[in-house]
């Protein structure tokens, strides 16, 4: 188990935005966490992380996570955040290699598994091309890849990953996703949310639905996104439909409100 959650509560300006929420991450999962905007979502992706402070147990494997390190919590966990700001002038390789901090003492020059790490991690977000570049310079999605990257050269059992697909193209959320799922594959796990209903029932090995801070649905997307769960968490109808490569599913409309008026 990388993961165990137990009844872990968070508030922010005094309202409560986590109100018991439990469950685990084996090694080969890929979950999505879904739900409606304010649904707890990006708190709970910090409150494991120790961003923001929550009551409840949170253990990493066999580590309870209030007595880990930030170092270690970084060996374990590697986290690619919703904002994608980037401050630093910083040629797109050296912020690539920030990834690899957790692994060196500080100040330590880049050994070999270092570098192989971060031309690994840019090829397969497709940055390399430009890894001299200033990562100031680059575009919205551009910088997300070189963000992600950066994520990936940490080599972590785990990654978290708040909304890693906002603002990339449809071939580079294909590409993520498929990415995600070949972590997967490999025995690492990956929890990230996603608002893109079609991308996490294609690719996610198992969502967890979260509606006001609480977990309403878990399972395989077949089980939890269902006609009715949409209806009553989301408010919208959808198309389901089925291919070779998984379930399909497509938001419509809102669901009709009946106002109790007749003819």
């Amino acid at each position: 188990m990388l993961l165990d959650v137990q009844d872990l509560r968070a508030s922010l300006g005094g309202r409560p935005v986590l109100n018991g929420v439990s469950f685990s991450v084996m090694a080969g999962e890929f979950v999505g966490l879904i739900g409606p905007n304010g649904a707890g979502k990006s708190t709970l992706l910090r409150a494991l992380l120790g961003l923001t402070p929550a009551d409840g147990a949170i253990a990493l494997g066999a580590l309870a996570a209030a007595h880990v390190s930030a170092r270690e919590r970084a060996r374990h966990m590697a986290y690619v955040a919703q904002e994608r700001e980037i401050a630093w002038a910083v040629p797109v390789e050296m912020l690539v290699g920030l990834g690899r901090s957790p692994h060196r003492p500080s100040f330590a020059s880049l050994a070999l598994a270092d570098r192989n790490a971060i031309d690994a991690a840019m090829r397969k977000m497709e940055v390399d091309s430009f890894r001299d570049r200033a990562a100031t310079e680059l575009s919205g999605g551009e910088k997300a890849r070189v963000l992600i990257a950066r994520a990936l050269a940490q080599e972590t059992p785990l990654l978290l990953a708040d909304e890693p697909t906002s603002g990339l193209d449809p071939s580079h959320q294909i590409t993520l996703m498929r990415l995600f799922a070949d972590l997967a594959t490999s025995g690492r796990s990956v929890v990230a949310s996603l608002h893109d209903l079609g991308l996490a029932a294609r690719w996610c090995t198992r969502l967890l639905l979260i509606d006001a801070g609480r977990i309403v649905a878990d399972g395989p997307p077949d089980e939890v996104l269902t006609a009715q769960t949409l209806r009553d968490v989301y408010g919208v109808e959808a198309f389901f439909g089925e291919t070779a490569g998984g379930l399909i599913v497509q938001p419509l409309d809102l669901v009709a409100v009946d106002t109790g008026a007749r003819p």
